[in-house]
């Protein structure tokens, strides 16, 4: 069902944001657009604007909401530490398009959002906590593999690499829990040798 359908006038703020989430899902975060929400919505251009100011606001406050929905994600998976970090993060981009480009995007450092940061800081403290290094430096560079990894994973899905037909979301998840899995296994070091 989509959000224009689902749209009750006294629920505008909720509305948009989930309208954001479908656009971004099919378009990304480079076509985004607070007109185009509005257009989906079937609102005026300047509707969305009762509650976010301009589209970094709008853009940071679906951001907040990625972040923690992600983190919950990730903690319900709850298998494969780390390595399962990737499956969870490939399902929920292939499902809402908000993903770590709209989670960090560049433009939203500037936005003075205390929520959107919070569910930030919480989301990389749980990827940290999920690390099996040993020093902070090296749960980072785990952290930072395993994202690269996932953000693969989900850029070949979403662009057509896998033949989505034959290969349901599911897989490659368990594709990128695999791959994952291979870059923090104890005792490979920094080159991936053993």
């Amino acid at each position: 069902m989509s959000v224009k359908k689902g749209y009750h006038h006294g629920d505008l703020r909720a509305a948009v944001l989930a309208a954001s989430f479908e656009l971004l899902a099919e378009c990304g975060p480079q076509k985004f657009s607070v007109a185009a929400v509005a257009r989906r919505l079937g609102v005026s251009s300047a509707a969305p604007y009762r509650h976010f100011p301009d589209r970094a606001h709008l853009l940071s406050a679906v951001s907040g909401e990625a972040a923690r929905d992600l983190r919950a994600e990730i903690l319900a998976a709850g298998e494969d530490g780390l390595a399962g970090a990737a499956g969870a993060y490939v399902s929920y981009v292939a499902r809402t398009g908000a993903g770590f480009p709209v989670i960090f995007a560049r433009e939203l450092l500037t936005v003075p959002d205390d929520e959107r940061r919070e569910h930030t800081r919480a989301l990389v403290s749980t990827l940290l906590e999920l690390a099996s290094a040993a020093t902070h430096a090296e749960a980072a560079r785990q952290v930072e593999a395993v994202v690269a990894v996932a953000q693969g994973y989900v850029t070949l899905y979403t662009e057509g690499f896998f033949n989505t037909d034959a290969m349901p979301v599911e897989e490659v998840a368990a594709r990128a829990v695999q791959a994952a899995r291979a870059l923090t296994q104890p005792g490979r070091t920094r080159e991936g040798t053993e």
